[in-house]
């Protein structure tokens, strides 16, 4: 493992994720998960998210577009906060998934919009309307 990368990698998905999501990821026991947890961090976060070409609110917005279209529920939750922490609105958040739609179905669309609300009301960002 690259050290530097593994570094760079972890500074940078604390800042994007949240201190939560690190200290979940970190307490997996086993070798596998932890393996698993050091690749994604020093090649995933130290390696591409680190790169210069896109400002971090557009790489969210591109992942949480990837991530529908893959139908990753469990990654879209935590990466809808992701991309909160770097400066996306809720309504931009909605409208990735409103565009992925188009290209990747409904049900991938509606799924993503049903985690969008969950997380926007963990975060105290929506209020039900009525």
């Amino acid at each position: 493992m690259n050290q530097e990368a593994y570094e760079r990698g972890m500074a940078l998905r604390r800042k994007v994720m949240g201190d939560k999501h690190i200290a979940k990821r970190a307490a997996s026991p086993d070798r596998f998960t932890k393996q698993q947890n050091e690749l994604v961090t020093s090649i995933a976060w130290g390696t591409i998210w680190s790169r210069p070409g896109l400002p971090l609110k557009v790489r969210s917005l591109v992942t949480l577009g990837m991530l529908t279209a893959l139908n990753r529920p469990d990654e879209i939750k935590g990466h809808i906060a992701g991309a909160l922490n770097n400066g996306a609105t809720p309504d931009e958040i909605i409208e990735v998934f409103v565009h992925a739609a188009g290209y990747c179905g409904f049900p991938a669309s509606n799924g993503a919009v049903r985690l969008a609300v969950e997380v926007f009301r963990e975060q105290g960002l929506l209020k039900d309307e009525g």
